[in-house]
């Protein structure tokens, strides 16, 4: 019997019972749909920090004061007093290092009329808009001179800009208060979007470094220093000179003893990736139990097709059916239903990925390859758990199946 008759035979078998064929199917339609927007999610995720690490700089080094990764004894990032101004000038020496920023931020109420907004005072240095690629949308950015002599002076993020004059309105020349210190605006950055670690990078104000450290919290120290490499392809190695010249300037000789932090953007984007990986791979995981239940439930209606239609099996077997063409019939059903359910489950996959993604701003981002692989998992699932009702009714014997009540 031709593949062709046995898929005709098979439709005509599973369009008699069309509900209970129905319900079959919906354990591999919701395995398949919830697959594919699982790893859809997953995908948009890995995606969207890819990108936020290309718009940061993929050749940014950040050195942090403090060290949490001793565990137990040092408390966190900015918890030591280490990290100099002095540190900041010895790192911009290190061939490789093309510039370098140092870093004081605080917290604090931002006051201009009779509008207030609370926000993040990032104290920096002249070469952030090149390390970041970070141009200005109005005004321009603080001078040299601005740094040296502690100036009083603002750039603002496009939502601290927003928030307090409006939107797309020019504020250079305005006065803000910050700890009630009076401030001059010089410039807006455009608009950056959110950080690789979720921020948003335009809800921020940036002022000169020592400004911060000598007019707003009265410290020494600094908190971090942004650094840029000459080369993609010298990051590793500029980001271990600057742990060599750091150990050596706060005379430390066991690395596990540092009392900073130098990480690549890289790696910290490493990082979030197979975190987020590690929770498509779980997620999609759990998914897959519905497929394997969808398949139980395959099997199950199957057996009980193969004692609906015993006599019809007799009967095929006494005009000169041979066991393999009923193997194939009995087998050829369950995988129509797996791969038609496995259809429907993409589609619901679309949907369900574009409505999270619409209602929830969650990026998703569906691959042919999770398609092949869902609609391939469902194939299997078919032949796999329709084996063995497709073998029983193969080995059926004509004359007792003819004798079936």
């Amino acid at each position: 019997m031709s593949i062709l008759m046995t898929l005709r035979i098979a439709l005509k078998a599973l369009n008699r019972n069309k509900l209970r064929t129905v319900l079959t199917m919906l354990g591999m339609i919701i395995g398949v749909g919830a697959v594919i927007t699982m790893v859809a999610l997953g995908t948009g995720a890995r995606t969207t920090i890819e990108e936020r690490v290309k718009s940061a700089g993929t050749n940014m080094i950040l050195v942090n004061a403090g060290n949490f990764s001793t565990g137990g004894v040092r408390m966190g990032q900015g918890n030591s007093t280490k990290l100099t101004p002095e540190d900041a000038n010895a790192i911009k020496q290190i061939p490789g290092v093309e510039y370098a920023a140092a870093g004081a931020t605080t917290r604090s109420q931002i006051i201009a009329g009779n509008q207030n907004w609370s926000t993040q005072v990032q104290g920096t240095d002249i070469d952030l808009p090149q390390i970041r690629s970070w141009p200005c949308k109005f005004g321009s950015f603080f001078t040299p001179q601005d740094v040296q002599s502690a100036a009083k002076v603002a750039v603002l993020g496009t939502v601290v800009s927003g928030v307090l004059f409006g939107d797309d309105v020019d504020p250079t020349g305005q006065i803000i208060r910050i700890k009630n210190e009076p401030f001059k605006i010089i410039g807006v950055m455009i608009s950056k979007g959110q950080s690789s670690q979720g921020q948003d990078q335009d809800d921020t104000i940036f002022v000169p470094y020592t400004t911060v450290m000598k007019k707003l919290q009265g410290q020494t120290n600094i908190n971090n220093v942004t650094v840029s490499a000459e080369r993609g392809d010298q990051i590793q190695e500029t980001a271990e000179a600057i742990r060599g010249v750091l150990r050596v300037r706060h005379k430390i000789s066991n690395p596990a003893d540092d009392d900073f932090m130098v990480r690549t953007l890289e790696e910290m984007a490493s990082v979030q990736t197979e975190t987020t990986k590690t929770m498509t791979t779980l997620l999609a995981s759990i998914a897959g139990v519905s497929l394997l239940v969808g398949g139980i439930g395959i099997m199950n209606i199957m057996l009980v097709s193969v004692t609906e239609r015993t006599r019809e099996i007799g009967l095929r077997m006494a005009i000169g059916a041979r066991g393999k063409d009923v193997l194939l019939q009995f087998l050829v059903e369950a995988v129509v239903i797996s791969l038609i359910g496995g259809m429907i489950g993409i589609g619901m996959g679309f949907g369900l990925s574009a409505a999270v993604q619409k209602f929830m701003q969650w990026p998703a981002d569906i691959s042919p390859d999770a398609i092949a692989l869902s609609f391939g998992f469902s194939a299997l699932t078919g032949v796999f758990f329709g084996f063995y009702p497709a073998r029983k009714a193969a080995s059926l014997d004509p004359i007792e199946a003819l004798r079936f009540e």
